[in-house]
């Protein structure tokens, strides 16, 4: 959705199908985030008319356009984001209408939680949005030069250089294997010290490419800045530390939906939805994916980012065994 447009103003008009979709996303600016699974995430939410709506990672606003048009209640909804320019965009596009709250969505959701606020719909999409990968002054490409920054968000101290220019070799490998599973991550730990100091992107990815000679059908830094991303803007950490609190924050009848792009975010959000789910008499949530919901061939012809997504959700019950317990 581009800047300056009003979300509920042609509420009438929304089509949640893949074509339509498609059509409006291609239309998008293209430095925008262009929303991956919106429709499934319109359909395993399913918000209603009056409902409050709870976005902890809003972004540039693509999904959150889609829900408001649905809910028709902007006073009700919440909008999260750790970065100054999503920030600044969910300003303009939604006005004074929306709570929106510029943290982290760890640190958003225990505030809301102590508020003691409740919300019939809530959504965490924990994918980089596509103008951090696309403004090389983020730091997050590898194809284009830019500082070794990437930040979400640019008020915290320690950026991607930090680490490639100061942390031990051990401590290096442990975060590439650990947080991007790569399988060289002792040899490109060796390689980068020794070629230490670095200023830029491509710098480092070329240092990289070192360990892996020859073609490959990725680029072989991605997962060395996949991991190094991961572990600057404490992802993983983030995300346990704020599941739980996202599942006190629903209302007896609430959905979540929870979209991750990495295997590491997926296992954590399935084994916690596991643990609260399930026929047990103590049971507070009912699984409404069994298996995580991938992009279609169709989404994936206009936004190939989205081919790692993986989407899961759930309901919280509505439980009235207490009396029946009585």
């Amino acid at each position: 959705m581009g800047a300056g447009t009003d979300p509920l103003a042609n509420s009438s008009k929304t089509n949640t199908k893949t074509k339509s979709a498609m059509h409006q996303n291609k239309n998008q600016n293209t430095s925008h985030h262009i929303p991956v699974l919106l429709e499934e995430v319109l359909e395993y939410l399913d918000p209603q008319a009056g409902e409050a709506y709870l976005d902890l990672t809003a972004g540039y606003g693509g999904h959150a356009g889609a829900v408001l048009a649905k809910t028709g209640k902007p006073e009700l909804a919440t909008l999260v984001d750790r970065d100054d320019n999503a920030i600044r965009e969910l300003s303009k596009q939604f006005g004074g209408g929306v709570d929106i709250r510029h943290a982290d969505f760890r640190a958003a959701s225990e505030e809301l939680a102590a508020e003691g606020k409740q919300f019939d719909v809530i959504l965490a999409d924990l994918g980089v949005s596509s103008p951090h990968l696309n403004e090389a002054e983020r730091g997050f490409a590898f194809a284009q030069a830019g500082p070794l920054d990437m930040r979400m968000d640019q008020r915290q101290e320690l950026t991607a250089a930090t680490i490639v220019n100061d942390y031990k070799e051990a401590d290096i490998a442990d975060i590439l294997w650990r947080y991007g599973e790569e399988p060289k991550a002792r040899q490109i730990a060796r390689l980068i010290v020794a070629n230490r100091p670095y200023r830029t992107t491509t710098e480092l990815a070329a240092v990289i490419a070192k360990a892996w000679p020859g073609r490959s059908r990725i680029h072989p830094a991605t997962r060395s800045f996949q991991a190094l991303r991961i572990a600057v803007n404490d992802e993983l950490g983030q995300l346990e530390r704020a599941l739980p609190v996202w599942l006190s924050l629903l209302k007896p009848g609430g959905r979540i939906v929870i979209i991750s792009f990495h295997s590491l975010e997926d296992g954590m959000v399935k084994r916690l939805l596991g643990e609260v789910s399930g026929e047990r008499f103590d049971a507070a949530f009912r699984l409404l994916t069994k298996r995580p919901v991938i992009a279609s061939a169709q989404e994936l012809a206009f936004n190939p980012r989205a081919r790692s997504a993986k989407l899961r959700a759930a309901v919280k019950i509505k439980i009235e065994r207490e009396t029946h317990a009585n």
